[in-house]
């Protein structure tokens, strides 16, 4: 019959075709070639060049921070770092909530001492000093904290579940000064921008943060005796689905080129 030798014709072709596809998954090398869903390396968190990293970082951070992650990208060709700055209680709350991110930086030990089971371990990167934050041009005079009591002077203070509240209220205590403040702010730079735009006569900020305000503000000094020292811990997050990617990039905070940025912004080496 005329059908048996197009069944078998037939039958030679599928089987040609099916010897051949594994050979056309790949290159003249034997390696997958490219765009083979099947074969398909999947890029891992150690390849430098695959690396996008999400860091959360205490607001105190902002400028040095954009500083420093473009300093990293420009070292680490193909990584792309994206910041997050909140205040540090508002960053935990984040990762509680299992917010996607891969590192955190807080401005202070406490607030990272409460997140043990969501970090790795925490290392001091930098440390900073608070100042008072006068209005421009200082026209109620005030050179030292005891000053902030004067009920003719309005004070902003940030909340005192931030750090930068804390410490305020530490210093504040150990000097025995009572200061009812007109507003509580949820991070510093809301405190500053009170005294920039002339909604308060004076607030407690960190010395780095008044830096920046040129003469909108003076800075007063206080007296190391009398002043807090604030701490920034840097840890990765146990979440981090780039966990290698997360720790260089903490190590590197604490390197030399890290510490000249921050140094530079006027912070202390830890």
């Amino acid at each position: 019959m005329s059908v048996a030798p197009n069944r078998r014709r037939t039958a030679a072709a599928a089987l040609t075709t099916a010897l051949l596809l594994p050979l056309t998954a790949c290159g003249s090398d034997g390696k997958p070639a490219t765009g083979s869903s099947a074969s398909a390396p999947v890029p891992s968190s150690a390849e430098p060049g695959a690396a996008k990293l999400t860091v959360l970082a205490a607001s105190s951070l902002t400028e040095v921070f954009r500083t420093a992650g473009t300093a990293y990208e420009k070292a680490h060709p193909g990584t792309k770092v994206t910041f997050s700055f909140a205040g540090s209680q508002e960053l935990a709350a984040q990762v509680k909530q299992g917010a996607p991110a891969d590192v955190l930086v807080t401005a202070d030990t406490k607030t990272m001492d409460g997140l043990k089971a969501e970090t790795g371990e925490a290392k001091v990167i930098a440390k900073n000093r608070l100042v008072i934050a006068a209005g421009q041009g200082n026209p109620f005079k005030i050179d030292e904290l005891k000053d902030l009591a004067d009920t003719k002077v309005k004070v902003v203070l940030a909340a005192p579940e931030v750090p930068v509240g804390r410490y305020s209220k530490e210093i504040l205590d150990k000097q025995g000064v009572t200061v009812r403040p007109v507003s509580q702010e949820p991070n510093v730079r809301a405190v500053l921008s009170k005294v920039e735009l002339g909604e308060a006569d004076a607030g407690l900020v960190y010395r780095t943060d008044s830096a920046k305000s040129g003469d909108k503000v003076v800075a007063v000094e206080i007296p190391d005796e009398q002043n807090a020292v604030a701490a920034y811990p840097a840890a990765t997050l146990k979440q981090s689905r780039n966990a290698d990617a997360a720790a260089a990039f903490v190590a590197w905070l604490s390197a030399p080129e890290a510490q000249k940025i921050l140094r530079d912004a006027g912070f202390q080496q830890a």
